[in-house]
């Protein structure tokens, strides 16, 4: 029995340029909304015409639905009782990467339990760019997580250093057919990327793949190694991968598969093993995403490695939930 829900999770690795916007009334339902827009930067008028406004809302027919062009007008303070969205108009190099879900043990054995007239309508739903709403990106889990139906590694024999166990025969029953079948529909440029929830159990301190625990240092190489070894047995079934994240919610203790990083020990593992091991095997155009976890700590948690000029040479962002 699975853990947790069987929904495909959504995700979004969202870059935003434009003006700073502030809704000034909204009703609900599909009554229109009432919008005005300031800009902190200088726009010409024909910049204003791409300003557009989509508007997504619970209990209505609006699901992203254009509901016109904003208004750009002077700067001035926003009131503090409506919802405020401030963008710097003078930061125009971000863009937005894509969307997409989760890929992963929950979803891919669901989706074959459904009658193949309804796989194609799930499919068509989600990677279609013409009958569904197209996802561009998926992430998937290296090994077991919460959204599996149990707890496994691809390597769980104790010491194994050189990964001679390794092996992914696991995923080629139910999820690298399904992500196969997603990336045939979606297209050649989806973007996947991978994340591990934690290491083998007999690499880390507590000796369990969940309730936290650390990587030993002396399986750093072994774990680097691990990254590569998954790549290259996924990419052996067509499956290529964009990026990475070093390690997903790196400061929670879970029930399920779990493992701690502090700010140091993800800097110095990327800078000291991940980055080369990956150089060293021709991936080094895999993106590597470090912290991958809430918000709130999100710079304090980047600048650590970010000030490392050698750890952040390998570095392409940060992520957070």
């Amino acid at each position: 029995m699975f853990r947790l829900s069987w929904n495909l999770v959504l995700f979004a690795l969202i870059f935003s340029v434009g003006a700073c916007s502030n809704r000034e009334k909204a009703s609900s339902g599909n009554d229109d909304f009432e919008i005005k827009s300031y800009s902190k930067g200088t726009l010409n008028k024909t910049e204003l015409v791409n300003v557009h406004q989509f508007i997504t809302a619970r209990d209505s027919e609006l699901k992203l639905t254009s509901t016109g062009k904003l208004k750009i007008m002077e700067f001035k303070q926003p009131d503090e009782h409506y919802p405020t969205l401030m963008l710097d108009a003078n930061k125009r190099f971000q863009t937005i990467e894509g969307f997409g879900g989760a890929l992963t043990d929950a979803s891919a054995e669901t989706f074959y339990k459904l009658p193949e007239d309804k796989q194609e309508e799930f499919l068509n739903a989600y990677f279609d760019r013409d009958k569904g709403i197209g996802y561009t990106m998926g992430r998937t889990h290296i090994h077991s997580c919460d959204f599996s139906s149990e707890s496994y590694a691809y390597s769980e024999v104790k010491g194994d250093t050189e990964l001679s166990h390794f092996s992914i025969a696991h995923d080629e029953k139910y999820k690298i057919p399904f992500i196969k079948k997603a990336i045939k529909l979606a297209g050649d440029d989806f973007k996947m990327f991978a994340s591990p929830w934690s290491p083998p159990a007999w690499m880390k301190t507590n000796n369990n793949m969940l309730q936290g625990g650390k990587l030993k240092p002396e399986y750093y190489q072994t774990w680097a190694d691990y990254f590569v070894k998954f790549f290259k047995a996924y990419e052996e079934h067509d499956i290529p991968f964009w990026g990475l994240t070093v390690q997903n919610e790196p400061m929670a203790v879970q029930r399920w598969e779990s493992c701690i990083f502090t700010a140091e020990e993800e800097r110095d593992f990327v800078r000291d093993y991940l980055g080369p091991t990956l150089e060293e095997n021709q991936m080094g155009d895999k993106k590597i995403i470090i912290w991958d976890h809430n918000r709130g700590i999100m710079y304090q948690r980047a600048k650590i490695a970010f000030d490392d000029p050698e750890a952040s040479k390998y570095i392409w962002g940060t992520g957070f939930h």
